[in-house]
């Protein structure tokens, strides 16, 4: 059984500056009357990205019983998704989802895939066992902070680039689309932590056009 649940978040995205996720893929095993679970681990930023990593452990493992998963993408943590994949309702997909957040982390993938030891475990068994492989897991998964990045576009005259960018490189932004001509045109994320004193010294800029985007950035 797969569900998709949204929900609100504790803290709303003008209150955070960062967030916690992974930068690594890892892998660790869980056993438990014959039945062997293997939890894999994995930083992702987009649905198209999760589906791919499912497909790679699928693709590893054909032969096995059951490929369970939750991911969570997102600042404001209201996408994610869990499947329990032909175990029993709540038993593999929530539990794994509860790993995650209580590691409050976010843009990763968790997939416990099990092959079958001839011994049911019922559903008290199951839930322990999808946790402590999912928990196994992201004990050897490195959590790393980043920042949030709010998203601006900038315009302004090709003779200024050099103090644009002297700007953008000191704030640490991340250039994420440019148009280099006689009049350019450049979009960066600025971390929130810096927001206020990264606008504050483009805009002493003269003749320099500063719009925010619709969209903030990760990073």
């Amino acid at each position: 059984m797969e569900s998709v649940v949204i929900q609100n978040s504790q803290t709303s995205m003008s209150e955070q500056e960062f967030y916690y996720t992974v930068e690594r893929a890892c892998v660790a095993e869980f056993k438990d009357r014959g039945s062997k679970f293997i939890g894999y681990s994995f930083p992702i930023g987009s649905v198209e990205e999760f589906k791919q990593r499912l497909e790679e452990v699928k693709k590893e493992h054909p032969k096995a019983t059951h490929h369970c998963f939750a991911y969570r993408i997102g600042t404001d943590k209201n996408t994610f998704r869990v499947s329990d994949d032909g175990e029993p309702s709540g038993t593999a997909g929530k539990p794994i989802l509860g790993q995650l957040d209580s590691k409050s982390l976010t843009n990763i993938l968790v997939v416990v895939v099990r092959y079958f030891g001839g011994t049911l475990l019922g559903v008290p068994g199951l839930i322990n066992a999808y946790k402590s492989a999912a928990s196994m897991v992201l004990q050897l998964t490195p959590v790393v902070q980043r920042n949030i990045e709010v998203n601006y576009t900038l315009q302004f005259d090709y003779t200024q680039m050099n103090d644009i960018m002297m700007i953008v490189k000191q704030m640490n932004c991340t250039v994420l689309e440019q148009e280099i001509s006689m009049f350019c045109r450049l979009k960066i994320g600025i971390s929130k932590a810096r927001l206020q004193e990264a606008l504050y010294r483009l805009e002493e800029i003269r003749n320099v056009e500063i719009k925010k985007a619709e969209v903030r950035s990760l990073k």
